[in-house]
């Protein structure tokens, strides 16, 4: 053969490991911030057998701040730290919704954002569920939440989904062009970070009654939140 058909061979083999590189990366349950060590997640669509979870530490206090799903009294609270343009955290939103439907006031969801750099609409998708809570308090912040998963977090539609949510155009738009939320949005961040979490999205099962935190990663299947939840119950 001569040069140039080596040459051929040589680069179509680099395309073939470089693209199954790239395909193993990106397969998981979870997005992890760049240089963060990845964890091991169970894909969602099939059951498997629990991951072990691992005790989170300096998980920040729920508070009046936080935004709440269920009984303000369960007691089991499961912390979401996640981004609402991450695909996993929208193919994980139906596992939240159907842990608050088999628990009933047993367990309750906190939404804390956790918006990745490299995801654009993000941050800002964030903020804009904030300016919903401020103008149409928790029941709004829920709605706007689901819109932004069912519907895709774009920046272009921020104003549209509030007005869909029966918010007030003028005053949404005032909102999230200030910027008010961008700090509140950061903290949420860094306090996950500290908790524990690396990608999302990251879940913080907590036992209200003896303050024990097990922290799954990723968009596991429901199974594997069910052992953790069965067991503090």
């Amino acid at each position: 053969m001569n040069n140039n058909t080596w040459f051929g061979i040589s680069m179509g083999l680099v395309g073939v490991i470089v693209g199954f590189g790239v395909a193993t990366a990106m397969d998981g349950g979870s997005f992890s911030l760049p240089g963060s060590k990845p964890e091991a997640n169970a894909p969602a669509p099939t059951p498997s057998a629990p991951t072990p979870a691992r005790s989170a530490d300096d998980v920040p206090a729920v508070t009046d701040t936080d935004h709440v799903r269920g009984n303000l009294n369960a007691k089991v609270t499961v912390v979401e730290y996640s981004d609402f343009e991450c695909p996993f955290c929208a193919r994980h939103h139906p596992t939240m919704v159907q842990l608050l439907e088999d628990y009933g006031d047993d367990v309750n969801i906190v939404f804390r954002h956790y918006p990745l750099s490299f995801h654009s609409n993000a941050q800002k998708s964030a903020e804009a569920s904030e300016c919903a809570n401020e103008l149409g308090g928790n029941d709004a912040f829920w709605e706007y939440h689901d819109i932004l998963f069912e519907n895709g977090a774009d920046v272009t539609q921020l104003v549209s989904y509030a007005e869909e949510v029966g918010l007030n155009k003028t005053a949404f738009e005032t909102c999230l062009n200030s910027d008010k939320y961008a700090q509140h949005v950061k903290d949420d961040m860094n306090g996950g970070s500290k908790a524990g979490v690396s990608g999302t999205p990251g879940n913080i099962i907590i036992d209200n009654d003896t303050g024990e935190t097990r922290l799954v990663s990723g968009a596991q299947p429901i199974e594997n939140f069910k052992a953790v939840i069965d067991e503090m119950l």
